[in-house]
């Protein structure tokens, strides 16, 4: 447990807000700048990898950059006795899995709002090349809202320590099963992660508002990744009546196994809630794959959303027509086999003979096994001479045929 002081001379270390297998946060008072703050303080055994806090820090200083009201600002980042730390904006209010284990489900509207502001924080971070890695409800803030009471604002944390972690491949105990049902299908057969990975895993975190559980249930990852080869989650209508199916539906759309089928990018994703929430069907028919093109104030979108490209994929009717009479093809004229064509025929029965051979050996092969198991069993006489008597009078007797049959 990190002990009350300060850090570097300047960060005043106050309450411990959450802790975790890789860190933990505790709001802190900057003496210089005097505001609250938040310092995640890494745990002992990452702090000891260099290689780990090398590239954890490049990654901080890289967040540091991303300056957006959705995505919880870095200020600093630095070593205090041997104590690795990142200093970030302070966040009033409670994580998403804080909100889920007190009150359960969320309702739609506010599942689909804390959808789309997660979506442009996203979308910021992936125009600007960085991926988060680790969308999950631990790493989104929600300020106020039903909730909270007054004006939602949802926040997303954890950039860096994302990164860091799967650079490293650091596999700690408990983490890797909590995340696990967050990874998208590619991340756990270990592609590298994309925007459409982090429009996965936000999808099972908008699932689990929408219904207090996971489409997915694994205690393994092995397991997690076998469900999510063979099985497709249930509608979240299924366990909350009071989900739309159109709703539901664009949700599942961002819970697709192929990339190709799944939103493109977050914004699209905030496009499909949006009209998820308007009664649209955004889902796509099966075996068709998502093809960008320009709608929703310019933002990428799929065809299904627009509705005017739909018909792209309906046949016109063709035009009845009577068929044009043709004269009678003249009658085929006999005409004496080839050379080449008699050879062909030749090695044709040749090859059939070849493989009725093999099945014959095959069959004496199993008769034989069958004569000297009875026979030592019943007799005692010694059966693999009565078996081998058999087996060498069928072939010889199939050389013969085959030698007949192909003079």
């Amino acid at each position: 447990m990190m002990e009350r002081g300060t850090l570097s001379g300047r960060y005043e270390i106050g309450d411990r807000l959450g802790s975790g297998g890789m860190s933990s946060v505790h709001m802190a008072t900057d003496l210089t700048l005097e505001r609250t703050v938040a310092v995640k303080i890494l745990a002992e055994h990452l702090s000891d990898d260099e290689r780990f806090v090398a590239r954890f820090r490049r990654e901080a200083l890289a967040v540091a950059k991303l300056i957006h009201p959705n995505i919880v600002q870095v200020y600093d980042t630095g070593i205090d006795r041997g104590r690795h730390y990142i200093v970030m904006e302070y966040v009033e209010g409670r994580s998403g899995a804080q909100i889920l284990q007190k009150h359960g489900p969320v309702d739609a509207e506010t599942t689909a709002e804390i959808g789309a502001q997660a979506c442009a924080g996203l979308d910021y971070a992936h125009r600007r090349g960085i991926i988060h890695r680790d969308v999950k409800p631990g790493n989104l803030m929600i300020v106020g809202g039903p909730v909270g009471g007054g004006e939602m604002t949802v926040k997303l944390t954890d950039f860096g320590i994302a990164r860091a972690v799967e650079q490293t491949r650091i596999t700690q105990v408990g983490s890797v099963v909590g995340t696990a049902a967050y990874l998208s299908p590619e991340q756990v057969r270990g592609k590298e992660a994309t925007p459409a990975t982090d429009v996965y895993a936000l999808g099972v975190v908008l699932y689990q508002f929408l219904t207090g559980r996971l489409p997915y249930e694994g205690s393994t990852l092995a397991e997690l990744a076998v469900r999510q080869q063979n099985e497709r989650p249930l509608p979240p209508s299924t366990y909350n009546d009071e989900v739309s199916e159109a709703l539901g539906g664009a949700v599942l759309r961002a819970l697709e196994g192929d990339p190709a089928r799944r939103y493109a990018s977050a914004s699209e994703l905030a496009g499909g809630l949006q009209l998820g929430l308007e009664g649209e069907d955004v889902t796509l028919p099966l075996g068709e794959g998502s093809t960008p093109t320009q709608v929703l104030g310019g933002e990428t979108a799929t065809r299904h959303l627009d509705r005017t490209a739909q018909t792209e994929y309906r046949p016109a009717p063709s035009p009845t027509r009577r068929p044009t009479p043709r004269a009678p093809l003249p009658p085929p004229v006999a005409r004496p086999p080839t050379q080449a064509a008699r050879k062909r025929s030749a090695f044709s029965r040749f090859a059939r003979f070849v493989m009725a051979l093999v099945a014959l050996v095959l069959i004496a092969a199993a008769v034989a096994a069958a004569v000297i198991y009875t026979t030592d069993k019943a007799t005692g006489v010694k059966a693999t001479e009565v078996a081998g008597n058999t087996v060498d009078r069928v072939v010889e007797e199939f050389k013969d045929l085959v030698k007949k049959n192909t003079e």
